[in-house]
């Protein structure tokens, strides 16, 4: 076993390498385990994050990475596969059947979008298949955006797309939409389509078809994914998820102390709707606390050492 670390992150997209970042500044033994797997990385780059505006999301965790190993922070290319242990004494095991060991622990796991089960969704996903305006909106800006209703928050979707276009269709499908829904997607000019959608395929540039032989051609579909938090790797140390009307996520304090003791979260685990540049605040927060905790636990121990030589 590797020579005890502060704190191991695992995770190295957005909120994990902040986490890191600030850690290593902060002169703490901080190891990233990264499995290689961002959510956004079907994406063609990185909206709203000031500073870096349409950046590649493969540079952006390039230099993320670089900045953490300039302070000594360690980053790690592997997937973890068991986390034991409690506070002052974590292990993590990886696929490889290495083991590290660290004081304190953060989730940086992210989470993973579950899509309805429509032929051609995944193929298209995070290209001309979109779910957030604000990280897409702009791109697809009076254009032809077609709105899947799948669950609880697809009528949001739709209203809020049609902010960045008066071309917006929403194709109901057998999702029931209530009275003031409906009237409200009537009043701003949204077009409700019925008949439920068999497959999204090729168009101009994007063909919705339906269950009566009919294709929709549009420039863009929307879908409101089921985002799930990847946490069944924490289930060993008393790490639960907790439902969400749009998946699930792990609950924490306001600075993202989980229930088990030692035990943070950051980014998307936690937030469902963080975009990176939010997920990164979110790691940033999270470490500085996770410091001020080691802080004063090194400080009691020092007491606890001065009153037993006296």
């Amino acid at each position: 076993m590797d020579e005890r670390r502060d704190v191991i992150v695992v995770g190295g997209g957005a909120a994990g390498l902040s986490a890191a970042l600030m850690l290593a500044r902060a002169r703490r033994t901080v190891t990233v385990i990264d499995g290689g797997a961002p959510r956004n990385a079907p994406a063609d780059g990185v909206h709203g994050l000031l500073g870096h505006e349409g950046m590649d999301p493969r540079e952006l965790l390039v230099r993320g990475r670089s900045e953490v190993t300039s302070y000594g922070g360690q980053v790690r290319d592997g997937v973890a596969t068991q986390v034991a242990g409690a506070a002052d004494g974590f292990t993590v095991t990886l696929s490889d059947g290495a083991e590290l060991s660290a004081r304190r622990l953060l989730i940086a796991t992210g989470l993973v979008d579950e899509l309805p089960e429509v032929p051609g969704l995944r193929e298209r996903w995070g290209r001309s298949v979109l779910h957030c305006p604000y990280c897409h909106g702009w791109e697809v800006r009076d254009q032809r955006i077609g709105v899947l209703a799948s669950g609880p928050m697809s009528v949001h979707q739709a209203l809020l797309f049609r902010q960045w276009s008066q071309h917006v269709l929403f194709f109901v499908g057998d999702v029931a939409v209530e009275p003031e829904d409906t009237l409200k997607l009537d009043a701003v000019g949204i077009e409700v389509v019925t008949g439920g959608v068999t497959e999204v395929g090729d168009g101009h540039p994007v063909g919705v078809q339906l269950d009566d032989g009919r294709v929709v051609d549009m420039d863009a579909v929307v879908v409101a994914p089921r985002m799930v938090a990847r946490a069944d790797l924490f289930a060993g140390i008393g790490i639960e998820p907790s439902p969400h009307p749009m998946g699930s996520f792990i609950e924490s304090d306001p600075t993202g102390r989980t229930q088990v003791p030692g035990v943070w979260v950051a980014g998307n685990a936690a937030d469902l709707s963080a975009q990176v540049g939010a997920a990164a605040a979110d790691g940033a927060r999270a470490a500085a606390h996770i410091n001020a905790d080691l802080v004063m636990a090194d400080a009691e121990k020092a007491v606890t050492q001065i009153r037993a030589a006296s």
